[in-house]
């Protein structure tokens, strides 16, 4: 079931009904039931693997809890570890190490055939893995206790407005909050609705407007250059940074209404002025993962240059390929780990800690951040290790001539002048709320105007919404329910 759905249109009004009608200690089973529902809307099959993850990072932490071997404490959460991931693994990633061993014996004149399984992906497997991973860890870390009823673990494994994209909630944040008894907040509730009509128009308004054009350049890299691939790269930057914070203000907006509290995803990322900044305000909930179950034991920052270099390379390649199964994200999360290392090399040598930057500085990091994102990205969309050193290598040939270079760009796009103007007024309109965003709280100011401005907003806001939709005629899907 896709939030940008009619089905969800329906489900959402009868699941918030249904739980603020019935008593506190039923609740928690409407939203199980709700959650499962919506989960087995996909595929019903697939119920078995999050049933399965579920149930054994629910034994393993409660085992961990009363052993008092550590020895023993370590052979749990390993099982937790070795089924957790292994489930992913098989689905995710058996075909691309299966091909990736077959092409590296060929390589050295080994004639093989890979050996690989038709399976779908299934939605959202990374995203409930790592957050029954984490209650397992966090358990045996002494940072919380397991939780005794099965249904309730069930139901933070699978709650579903967070269930197949995020955010990753860790345990002391969410668990409490599904099971206290909690009123009806209508500030809340209203301030979810904004939050998630926000969500939609950059959903549907920009990142699926956007798609189409990326889409036409990204699908035969091999017959652009220049300016086409450098606007179709800038495009992408801003339809995945559209697409996905947009489903997580859809999923907070969402808990909201049930006077639940998600953590905040994304806060005005391309605004950042640094690569490490920029990952402090992108997909946090994952960053954050990355950072206290990955490169913390590593050995984070209390080991020297190289070792803390080696930790943060080998933490983004990880990330990278927990996005998916190709040597394209591994690259991609390659390079944004080297950009740290090289981040650090020179804020170590030339960094003045007791000077403030100036304000053109401050824009020229900011502009240079956005690049070296932008150019990330390149790995992130192409289809393969090919296409994407093709996009790489062939983004400056012919830019040196703009003119020439805008109007082949306008024709191998299929841009008219009105749509280029919709799609730059979009992505001021983004750009602007993201900048003001950073200094207050814009959807909750909305709720301080005048009831008549409110409601023009709102409706203004839907209409187009509405109409885009219809326009377009067709529902895609959120780009990260493939990881």
């Amino acid at each position: 079931m896709l939030f940008n759905s009619l089905a969800f249109a329906v489900f959402l009004p009868i699941v918030f009904i249904l739980y603020w009608a019935i008593p506190h200690k039923y609740r928690y089973m409407v939203l199980l039931v709700a959650s499962y529902y919506f989960y087995m809307s996909w595929n019903p099959k697939y119920v078995i693997l999050i049933l399965l993850t579920t149930a054994v990072s629910y034994i393993c932490a409660i085992f961990v809890e009363e052993t008092e071997d550590k020895r023993k404490k370590k052979w749990f959460i390993a099982a937790a570890l070795i089924v957790s991931l292994g489930v992913l693994f098989f689905f995710k990633y058996f075909n691309f190490l299966s091909t990736s061993v077959t092409e590296l014996l060929r390589s050295i004149s080994i004639p093989l055939h890979p050996v690989t399984i038709k399976v779908m992906l299934p939605v959202g497997i990374s995203f409930y893995t790592f957050q029954s991973l984490s209650y397992v860890i966090d358990v045996y870390r002494g940072d919380v206790k397991p939780q005794r009823n099965f249904f309730r673990y069930a139901l933070f494994i699978s709650f579903f407005p967070q269930l197949v994209a995020g955010p990753i909630e860790r345990t002391k944040n969410l668990m409490p909050q599904l099971f206290e008894e909690r009123e009806f907040s209508h500030d809340k509730a209203v301030y979810g609705l904004r939050l998630m009509l926000w969500g939609f128009f950059k959903k549907l308004v920009i990142a699926d407007a956007v798609a189409k054009y990326v889409d036409i350049i990204y699908d035969n890299v091999h017959a652009y250059f220049g300016m086409t691939l450098i606007m179709a790269t800038v495009l992408f930057t801003f339809q995945i940074y559209c697409d996905f914070s947009g489903y997580s203000d859809i999923a907070v907006g969402t808990a909201k209404l049930l006077n639940i509290d998600l953590m905040t995803n994304f806060k005005s990322p391309y605004l950042s002025t640094s690569i490490k900044e920029f990952w402090s305000r992108w997909h946090i909930s994952l960053s954050t993962w990355f950072r206290d179950y990955v490169y913390i034991p590593l050995g984070g920052n209390r080991c020297g240059r190289a070792r803390r270099n080696l930790n943060l390379v080998v933490t983004f390649l990880a990330s990278g390929l927990w996005h998916g199964a190709n040597w394209t994200y591994v690259l991609w999360g390659g390079l944004h780990g080297l950009y740290q290392v090289i981040e650090n090399f020179f804020a170590e040598r030339f960094s003045k800690e007791d000077r403030k930057p100036s304000k053109i500085m401050a824009f020229i990091k900011g502009v240079l951040t956005f690049a070296l994102v932008s150019f990330a990205w390149i790995f992130f969309r192409a289809r393969s290790l090919s296409d994407a050193f093709y996009v790489a290598t062939h983004l400056h040939r012919g830019v040196i001539h703009l003119p020439n270079a805008f109007t082949r760009m306008f024709i191998e796009m299929f841009f008219s002048y009105f749509a280029f103007a919709k799609l730059v007024a979009s992505l001021a309109v983004l750009m602007i709320f993201d900048y003001f965003s950073l200094r207050r709280d814009l959807i909750a100011e909305f709720g301080k105007l005048k009831w008549p401005l409110r409601w023009i907003f709102y409706v203004g806001v839907t209409s187009v919404i509405i109409l885009l939709k219809l326009h377009n005629g067709t529902t895609q899907e959120f780009i990260y329910f493939q990881f």
